[in-house]
């Protein structure tokens, strides 16, 4: 098992349109970013990236390559997938915190979560995905910015559950299977 722990952080702004988990939420400020500032989005990618010991996200998509200036960043996520992929890990669960005094994120949570399990090709249970204030204090508190927290379970293929074992040598790299890295 791998443990991973993303934060983000980016200033609120007029102009913008305000991203959070893929979710375009009508509010007169918008987060400042090269991409789409996605804060809860970022967050969790840094936390799979860091679980994986792959690095982060400035290092797979840097702000100074245009070819990110605006992009979605969930679309960034489907990447972060891929990689997980072929370095042979599996998503146990995510769980991560939105820290905004406003707007409130209620109506909104559902269809992050989903944006990100579809992301990430799990299932929509796997993520959790809240928001909390800060009661006024701080530069979220005073609508200054948003933050988000997330923190992530990796398994990799080997130690999962899902290996099937129905035909096990009773050697290899699960122990059971007698196959390398399937």
């Amino acid at each position: 098992m791998r443990i991973g722990m993303g934060y983000d952080v980016h200033r609120l702004v007029e102009g913008r349109d305000l991203i959070l988990g893929g979710v375009k939420i009508p509010y007169e400020k918008g987060l400042l970013g090269h991409s789409d500032a996605d804060v809860i989005v970022h967050a969790i990618m840094d936390a799979l990236l860091g679980a994986a010991a792959l690095g982060d996200i400035g290092r797979h998509f840097p702000d100074t390559d245009s070819a990110y200036a605006g992009i979605s960043s969930i679309k960034l996520l489907e990447h972060v997938q891929k990689l997980l992929e072929e370095h042979l890990f599996i998503i146990e669960n995510i769980d991560a915190t939105i820290i905004a005094q406003k707007p409130k994120m209620a109506p909104y949570r559902e269809e992050m979560m989903e944006n990100v399990a579809r992301a990430l090709k799990i299932e929509r249970n796997q993520v959790n995905i809240k928001a909390t204030t800060e009661e006024g204090l701080g530069f979220t508190g005073a609508g200054e910015g948003i933050s988000a927290q997330a923190i992530c379970l990796l398994t990799t293929v080997a130690d999962s559950r899902y290996v099937d074992t129905t035909n096990c040598a009773g050697t290899g790299c699960c122990g059971g299977c007698g196959q390398k890295n399937r």
